[in-house]
């Protein structure tokens, strides 16, 4: 089994910072594209930022320029740094990743329980 992790959601005021993190255990062998995605009250669920196993990252342009998409491959470990948050980035973020269990599998996608980050004064 595969396991995700988030944590770092929390209630900031406009302007702030918020880093989440998502950490990744279990039976693998290999994390590949991890992404995290957010869903606001009434909304459909969107994808915020990508970063692939080399690190490469891409970004919504809701968010371009504000967060930062980064891993750690030794802790099988991304982080979203939310900088200049507003509020209309209030939402429940999930993180999910592409994950080989063994050498030579399918990929098979994860997702991690969701964590509210709320951005309000």
């Amino acid at each position: 089994q595969v396991q995700l992790v988030e944590s770092g959601g929390g209630l900031v005021q406009p302007g702030g910072s918020l880093r989440l993190s998502c950490a990744v255990s279990g039976s693998l062998f290999s994390v590949l594209n991890i992404y995290w995605h957010r869903q606001a009250p009434g909304k459909q669920r969107e994808l915020v930022a990508v970063v692939t196993r080399s690190s490469i990252p891409n970004y919504a342009d809701s968010v371009k320029g504000r967060f930062t998409i980064s891993r750690d491959n030794s802790r099988n470990t991304a982080y979203l740094q939310m900088n200049s948050l507003k509020p209309e980035d209030t939402a429940i973020y999930y993180c999910q990743v592409k994950v080989l269990r063994r050498p030579g599998d399918l990929p098979n996608d994860y997702w991690g329980q969701g964590t509210q980050v709320t951005v309000s004064s």
